[in-house]
């Protein structure tokens, strides 16, 4: 399977969640926005390091991680998100120290938190892009910089409503699997899947 490259383009808060925040992720040589829902300190990592300028006054604990790696001379070489199951993201930290390549596995949030700050590039397979990747209407009546931040907001609202569509479905599932599924997604920081899954056990 080929490897695709992605750039992050924005970061946004849900509308439809209050703590979650959806993270776009852009394909380097192509139109397509990987869109993931991340929660609010990840959040707050990744601005950070994004923004240069600043600076916390003590480290975060991706920062925390990435000193203590510099620390033992280890480099994250690159991140992967490898594998997409029931909406939930997986990634791999490819590390290397003294030659050696080590896969560790990470969630998504923490691994582009990581990426960014060992400035190492993001990478996802050509299949998960096909089926998670959306397209982005451009509005031509905008200049650029609008565009970008006007398409972040449609494309998290258009997203999220897509997904409560597609994530029907917990009906004929039991209470005693509803709360372990519950478990799962908040554990997984799928919070879209968990807000469903919530709701559902509150009609019960």
């Amino acid at each position: 399977m080929s490897l695709v490259r992605l750039n992050i383009k924005g970061i946004s808060y849900s509308q439809t969640q209050n703590g979650a925040y959806a993270l776009i992720l852009n394909e380097v040589d192509g139109d397509r926005k990987l869109p993931i829902v991340i929660g609010a300190f990840e959040a707050q990592s990744i601005a950070i390091a994004l923004e240069k300028e600043i600076r916390p006054p003590r480290p975060l604990t991706h920062d925390l991680f990435k000193n203590f790696a510099d620390r033992f001379d280890i480099v994250v070489k690159q991140v992967i998100i490898h594998k997409l199951v029931d909406g939930v993201f997986y990634s791999s930290l490819i590390c290397e120290r003294d030659k050696i390549e080590e896969i560790i596995d990470a969630r998504t949030s923490d691994a582009i938190a990581l990426a960014l700050r060992f400035q190492a590039p993001i990478f996802t397979y050509k299949n998960i892009l096909d089926k998670a990747g959306i397209y982005l209407k451009v509005n031509p009546k905008k200049d650029d910089e609008e565009q970008d931040s006007i398409l972040v907001d449609d494309l998290i609202v258009e997203e999220i409503e897509a997904a409560s569509v597609e994530q029907e479905g917990y009906k004929n599932t039991s209470l005693e699997e509803l709360n372990k599924l519950l478990d799962e997604a908040v554990n997984n920081e799928d919070y879209e899947t968990a807000a469903k899954i919530r709701d559902e056990i509150s009609k019960r």
